[in-house]
């Protein structure tokens, strides 16, 4: 997958208002690693995430703010994965006296409320709480540029993983009218239509559910018609590379779950079948 992701540099400036500082921790799941944005047009800026500490970060972080002679005042974190957390001992350490802000924050840093804004000169993030990845997910409005910080519910290449299908769902529907404008993931390159691709993430999960659907019509290879999550992704994801399959069965799992919660699956051990489905 590495081969095929777009080049991005270490530092880019994306707008007047935001600069992308790479995490420096680049993996299957990170793509070319996390993405943290410096935003703002002032000598206060705000800092959406921390990526996960690396070394090569925050020396990134230090130089950029030097380089445009301001401090970050306050950092806004999407979500409590390691890969968008792990920075912040490095910010406070350097910075004493920054806030931090998350949903569900740990000792230490503040609550962010759904629809709080955060204000510096030259932008305006609106948090907005849309789970689905995680319980705690938040994006972020930037009113100036009509765009949306994203973090993990939409990428900038690939698609994303969730806890909860149904909430995901949900949350990409309430996203789309959040903006007009671009979309800024918390993993990948800039997306130029944010709402066009959340309409496209929301129909590869329609199509992906609609493929479990049909494929539990059809008679496993091993006798019956109920499928284990692992039998659905080797025919649904048969093109995709075998070291993915897990991940996969994670994914077809949920979209399962959905269906039980719908009343359309039932589940004996491992194995799932369409409720009333005739073989006939």
């Amino acid at each position: 997958m590495a081969s095929k992701l777009v080049q991005l540099p270490e530092v880019e400036r994306l707008s007047p208002a935001c600069i992308r500082i790479l995490g420096g921790n680049p993996g299957k799941f990170t793509l070319q690693g996390t993405n943290t944005y410096l935003v703002g047009t002032g000598p206060k800026r705000l800092l959406v995430d921390t990526g996960e500490g690396k070394p090569s970060w925050i020396a990134a972080i230090k130089r950029t703010v030097e380089e445009e002679k301001a401090s970050i005042s306050s950092v806004l974190i999407t979500h409590w994965h390691g890969d968008h957390t792990g920075g912040v001992v490095q910010l406070t350490d350097n910075w004493p006296d920054i806030k931090v802000y998350k949903n569900d924050p740990e000792p230490g840093q503040l609550e962010i409320v759904d629809g709080q804004t955060f204000t510096v000169k030259g932008a305006s993030l609106t948090a907005i709480h849309t789970p689905g990845h995680t319980v705690d997910h938040m994006v972020l409005v930037l009113a100036e540029e009509d765009a949306l910080f994203t973090g993990d519910n939409v990428l900038g290449q690939g698609t994303a993983v969730f806890e909860d299908l149904g909430v995901y769902m949900d949350s990409l529907e309430k996203m789309m009218g959040l903006f007009k404008g671009r979309a800024y993931p918390g993993h990948g390159p800039v997306i130029s239509d944010g709402p066009g691709k959340i309409a496209e993430y929301i129909q590869h999960r329609k199509q992906r559910e609609e493929q479990v659907v049909q494929t539990l019509r059809t008679e496993n290879p091993a006798g019956g018609y109920a499928w284990t999550p692992m039998e659905l992704v080797k025919v649904i994801y048969s093109d995709v590379p075998v070291d993915l399959h897990p991940a996969a069965a994670a994914g077809v799992l949920q979209i399962l779950q959905k269906l039980q919660r719908e009343g359309k699956v039932s589940v004996d051990g491992e194995k799932w079948t369409l409720t009333g489905r005739s073989v006939l």
